[in-house]
Order: C-alpha cells, then structure tokens, then sequence
C-alpha cells in the first residue's frame, strides 16, 4: 500500500526528488493510463506548495485536448490545439512556464484565481499525446527548477503507463 508522505524540504531539488520516488512508487505495478494520470494528479496537488490545479489533458484527436484526471476546481473540458498555454505546448511541443497568465496572449480563464502555469507535454515515441498542467495563484510561482522537475514527473507517468490498449 502507498502512504502518501509529506515533503518539507527548503530546496526544490529536495521536493523534487522525493516526489519522484513517491511518484515511482505510487504507480509501480499499474498500467492504465487514466488510473495513473488521477493519482499522479493527487499526488501533485497534495504535495505541491501553492498550486490551485494539478491535472491533464489528453490529445483526442489532431486539433483537441479534452479533460482528463486533475484536482482543483472544475476546468474547461475542451481545448483546442494551439489556445491557451495547453494548446501551445501541444503546438509548439515544448513545456511553457508562464510567470503571469495575464501577459500570455489567448490565456483561458477556467479558473479566475490562476496566476500562473506551467506546462509540460506528454510524449510517447516522439509524439505528444497530452500535457501534464500546474496553476498557481501566485504570479511567478514556477521557474526552471519547477519545469526539469515536473518534466521528470512526467516521464515517469508516461513510462508506466500503457497507451497501447486503446484508451
């Protein structure tokens, strides 16, 4: 069984590090990816400081993202490819850290309290399949130690979970 521990360390690098061992722990033995995204998503938001939505958004055709497993409050279910910093790390294939979403040109609002967001694509075999997303109401609340770590996370999801069987 997981026990979900508390991490309290000064340095991110820290924080990081013992997310992934919990991470890799937490989803040790489990393939499904949709089973995976929710507790990968818990696991952030419960442990994260000063975040207000940790979740997905999976690819579901070349030009959508559709809604996937988060915590938070209730998110904008659709998003195009391109639209909104989801939309433009799917374009672009690049993770984006934004300091202030209010300078980000075509930002969507699915939570007015959000200040700030990071986020990283999904790739499996060179393709991207959806984004893993963090939001914080704090302006400038993530910066590239955030980003190598959630990048890390992300792999983590993406090689455990089984995209194979159709879901």
């Amino acid at each position: 069984m997981f026990a979900m521990s508390e991490v309290a360390h000064a340095k991110k690098a820290d924080l990081y590090a013992a997310l992934r061992t919990q991470l890799s722990a937490l989803l040790s033995g489990e393939t499904d990816p949709i089973a995976n995204a929710a507790n990968t998503a818990a696991l952030l938001f419960g442990t994260i400081p000063d975040i207000n939505w940790a979740g997905f958004y999976f690819l579901h055709s070349e030009t959508e993202l559709v809604l996937g497993p988060f915590q938070g409050k209730p998110a904008c279910v659709r998003i195009a490819v391109g639209r909104g910093v989801c939309g433009a790390a799917v374009e672009r294939g690049t993770p984006v850290l934004v300091e202030d979403v209010h300078d980000f040109p075509g930002h969507i609002a699915c939570d007015a309290d959000s200040r700030s967001e990071l986020v990283v694509p999904l790739v499996c075999e060179g393709n991207v399949f959806g984004v893993l997303d963090l939001d914080s109401p704090l302006v400038g609340r993530f910066d590239a130690d955030d980003q190598a770590g959630i990048e890390a996370l992300a792999a983590i999801y993406v090689e455990t979970s089984d995209w194979t069987t159709g879901q």
